[in-house]
Parts: C-alpha cells; structure tokens; sequence
C-alpha cells in the first residue's frame, strides 16, 4: 500500500463549531475506494488525486499518539471527515483501530463517521473510551433499499449489513445511530424512502438520526456526479439549480415536518444539541451500570 507523508495527523476544530461535539479531526487515509457516486472530498479544493485510489499517511498511528500525549485538555477525535477510516484496506492495515487504541490511553472521546460494516471490529475499544468520555458511532445511510444504494454507492457495505452492524453496536452497550445524508435530489428523496430509513433504525435501536435533504456539488465532484447521474437526471439538476453549491432538493421542507414528526412518534432524536448530550449522558449511564 502506497504510503504519502503528512507533517501533522491530529487538527483543531475552529472554536464554535459543535459537529458532533469534535474538537479535533484526523484522516489517516487518503482517497476512498467506495464508489459513492456524490462524495464531497472529490472537489478540487481538497487536493487529492486519484481519489479512488486509497494511501495511508506514513507511521499514522504512532504520529496520532505522540500528537495525543502532548495535549493537555482532553477532547472528542473525529474521524471520517475527509474519508472513511474503515475502508477496504483497514482490515489488513489497523491503522484506525491503533489509532482509537491511543484516543482511550489518553482519555480522549471518539467520534466516527463510517459506511463500513467493519467498524464492530473495534467494540472492546469503542467501550473501553465510553467509560470515560464520550463515544459515538456514526453509520451513514442514504437509501431503505439494497438496490437503489449499490447504483450509488456501489463498493461497499449495503444497507442492511450497515443497518445489522447498528444493532450489532446497541446491543453492545454503545452510543450509536445514523447520518441520514445526502438526500438526493430526484433520486431518494421521497417519503417511502425516508420513512424506510426510520422504520429500520427503530428496528436496529439506533439512537439518533441526523439528516441533510440535499447534496453539495463543486467542480470535481459535480462533473463525477453528473457523469454517473446521466444526462437526463443531469438536465433536471441543471436547470433546477444552475450551478449552486448546496443543492436542496424541492421536497425538502415537506420531508423534514413528516421526518421530525415520524422521528418524534418512534422516540429516535435528531437535532445535533440533544445528540451530542445524549452522548455525553451515555458515559454517565455506562459508568454507573459497572456498578
């Protein structure tokens, strides 16, 4: 596996942001193999070639715990921001698991971001750092049906592995749900579809959902899109939008009171304030249960 260097591993969250209570982020792969039709990280400004092609940054895992052991507050490490941090290569690499080995020496907290079903691999650590700060488990999820994610996320866990591997988290104890975006225009975002979503995070117990009824689009990433959307879906997103960066789509305010209502009915939280208390509750509640 291709290796590429990077000065520093572990990087500040700006003061008043609150993504998921992070307080720092770090990337420990370069590029992302999944195949999702829509990603982000594509646009030029993040300055990764070969996007599909995945390099890990050099000695990572031992940069992040020297970087750890050097700060004196504690905080919340993020990872997945830029790619996912279980892609096809962590099974063999371990650099994520290493990684979150050194988030609980240092009595950090751990927020991640993932669509892989490799992510249960590392429970024992996940429970071992909810003991003393917070830990959450972020699984994406775009679509209810198998079918419709492989047409868009085409190298990756389906949708139900990713739904079983929330279950697999609930059941050992841990903080988990799911981050219900993109939405994407003319594509999934329907009422079935959503409703699906809810109705299979009820099933799996996952704590939150937290949506985004949209999709970003900028210069490497839209020409991506729009060559795998086609060019009839590529007109309807052309002259609906021209060339905007957020991409709402037009369903999105009736999506959200039939979302917020459903969630509501089935007891699943999604605003980002009770998410990030409902985890920092969930250290509380693991400490007392030890006794």
């Amino acid at each position: 596996m291709e290796e590429v260097h990077a000065i520093h591993l572990i990087h500040p969250v700006q003061s008043g942001q609150s993504w998921f209570g992070v307080t720092h982020n770090t990337n420990i792969y370069r590029g992302c193999n999944h195949g999702c039709i829509y990603c982000d990280s594509r646009s030029s400004c993040y300055q990764i070639d070969n996007f599909d092609t995945i390099r890990v940054k050099k000695e990572a895992s031992v940069k992040i715990d020297q970087e750890l052991s050097t700060k004196r507050k504690k905080g919340v490490l993020g990872f997945g921001g830029m790619n996912d941090p279980y892609n096809s290569f962590e099974k063999s690499q371990e650099e994520t698991r290493k990684a979150l080995q050194s988030v609980n020496k240092y009595g950090f907290g751990a927020h991640i971001i993932t669509k892989s079903d490799l992510v249960v691999r590392d429970i024992d650590i996940f429970q071992a750092i909810q003991c003393h700060s917070i830990m959450n488990i972020g699984i994406t999820i775009t679509t209810a049906d198998d079918r419709l994610q492989k047409r868009i996320e085409r190298s990756v866990s389906t949708t139900s592995d990713r739904f079983k591997a929330i279950k697999t988290l609930i059941d050992a104890g841990l903080y988990a749900g799911i981050l219900m975006m993109p939405i994407l225009p003319f594509i999934n975002d329907n009422w079935d579809n959503i409703k699906g979503i809810i109705d299979q995070a009820k099933e799996a117990g996952a704590k939150y959902i937290y949506p985004s009824f949209g999709v970003t689009l900028r210069d490497n990433q839209r020409q991506y899109f729009f060559q795998k959307i086609g060019p009839d879906l590529t007109k309807q997103y052309v002259d609906t939008f021209k060339d905007q960066y957020m991409c709402i789509s037009p369903n999105a305010e009736a999506l959200k009171r039939k979302f917020k209502s459903y969630c509501d009915e089935c007891g699943i939280i999604y605003s980002m304030k009770d998410i990030i208390k409902g985890a920092q509750n969930h250290i509380t509640t693991t400490q007392l249960s030890l006794f």
